[in-house]
């Protein structure tokens, strides 16, 4: 069992991390796991926007390719509903490095982020270890992450959505972020 966080609600904010359908156009795209994700997720952003929480939609841009603007899969991901606070285009795997965002939070007295998002191991992983560098207290919401399996490059092992999200979970809880649930968040607002 996890401490509470008891940070109101005020100072908390949802990130909705590259939720886009760039991802569907990539080679590794597996439906397996998106029904549950995308369950979760609408939860997540459901009970935030319900409890006054802010929703930050992030979105990830390349040059070129499916991330590209021209491309025009740079959209939420269907058939997730979201009406976000604030917006955030990066370019990079963390949506503090180069954007907005922190500053945005700190006008707005956030001191509390809920990490979800695509992917488990990348975006949301990063962004939760810069944002506890910078201070602020993290809960890392694996359920309402996506991932995909993937091949190590030297042994050939193939790695499942769900050894890469339990890896995840090990080297961030209790160093940079409470690894927590859907409902347990929404229950402490």
């Amino acid at each position: 069992m996890t401490t509470a966080i008891t940070i109101p609600a005020a100072q908390t904010a949802l990130l909705v991390i590259d939720a886009q359908e760039s991802f569907r156009q990539r080679p590794y795209w597996a439906e397996s796991d998106v029904p549950s994700y995308l369950a979760r997720q609408q939860a997540l952003i459901d009970g935030c926007a319900a409890r006054g929480v802010a929703i930050v939609q992030v979105f990830h841009h390349e040059e070129t390719g499916v991330f590209s603007r021209a491309s025009g899969f740079v959209k939420t991901l269907a058939p997730l509903s979201i009406k976000p606070d604030f917006v955030v285009d990066k370019i990079v795997h963390s949506a503090l490095a180069g954007t907005p965002l922190k500053a945005w939070l700190t006008r707005r007295g956030i001191r509390r982020l809920l990490i979800s998002g695509i992917r488990t191991e990348q975006c949301c992983e990063t962004t939760t270890r810069a944002a506890s560098d910078a201070g602020y207290l993290v809960d890392y919401i694996t359920e309402a992450t996506l991932t995909f399996p993937m091949t190590h490059p030297v042994s050939g092992q193939v790695y499942s959505a769900d050894d890469i999200k339990a890896r995840t979970e090990l080297v961030l809880h209790q160093r940079f972020a409470r690894i927590a649930t859907v409902e347990q968040v929404l229950g402490e607002m």
